[in-house]
């Protein structure tokens, strides 16, 4: 059986890292050299970084700051935001990060996944998809950070973006995100049902609890973390950290 992953998941937007909740209200977090370099100490296995304003701005990934940013990490990175092309992500892998990670261009050139696919691997591949639940049932699909909503049914845009060539699914609940009050474990079990790769639930965590049950109640092959990894505790202020691995291995029966 493989580990499960538990990756830190940062957010830029401009030069600095910020935590929002429910995509919104952003809180500044800092220096993202400085909070790479603390997690290098923490030895985090993984990591990925978010550009959360690219693709609603038109711009391409800030290639300067990611650049600084692969030098000081020491674990494999994936990166998402502004991806818009086969050249830009042979850029970003010649930068040095392992994984890129796709949203809002799939909507307008799912081609890519197919392309990138076929040049660097499913494997290089992590295909975003950001939901909000409906107020009587049934999850609508968003882009662009949440701000457009996506004519699209998830089951049959999960299941598209996996035969496009797509080696791995974060899946957020944008209500959930930056709360602390746990993932939306059914929706995540739906897709992960739905999916034959991995799908890493993104979006609730507040303790390591929610972690276990997203994992076992959920199916979540991997669990990617941001206001735990950042924040002293709810409410409270910024303290860059991780969860005790002897505890997660304990939840999640690892050894």
């Amino acid at each position: 059986m493989l580990r499960t992953r538990i990756i830190p998941c940062l957010l830029l937007r401009d030069s600095s890292l910020v935590k929002p909740t429910k995509f919104d209200k952003f809180t500044y977090i800092g220096d993202p050299l400085n909070t790479c370099r603390i997690f290098n100490e923490l030895e985090v296995d993984e990591m990925m970084i978010l550009d959360i304003t690219a693709s609603r701005e038109g711009r391409e990934p800030n290639y300067k700051i990611l650049g600084s940013l692969v030098s000081e990490c020491f674990m494999p990175l994936s990166y998402g935001g502004g991806i818009t092309s086969l050249e830009q992500t042979e850029k970003l892998f010649f930068t040095g990060f392992e994984k890129i990670v796709l949203n809002s261009i799939l909507f307008s050139k799912p081609q890519l996944i197919l392309d990138i696919a076929n040049t660097f691997g499913s494997q290089s591949i992590v295909a975003s998809i950001d939901v909000r639940k409906g107020l009587l049932s049934g999850y609508t699909v968003y882009s662009h950070s949440g701000t457009q909503k996506q004519k699209v049914k998830l089951l049959e845009w999960a299941k598209y973006v996996e035969e496009l060539g797509a080696g791995e699914i974060i899946l957020t609940n944008i209500d959930r995100e930056g709360t602390w009050s746990g993932f939306d474990t059914s929706l995540v079990k739906m897709v992960s049902d739905a999916v034959g790769i991995p799908v890493i639930a993104h979006g609730g965590a507040g303790r390591i609890e929610h972690i276990a049950e997203v994992v076992t109640n959920g199916s979540a092959s991997a669990v990617s973390i941001g206001s735990m990894v950042v924040f002293q505790n709810k409410g409270m202020g910024v303290l860059v950290n991780f969860p005790d691995k002897k505890q997660l291995d304990s939840a999640l029966n690892r050894k």
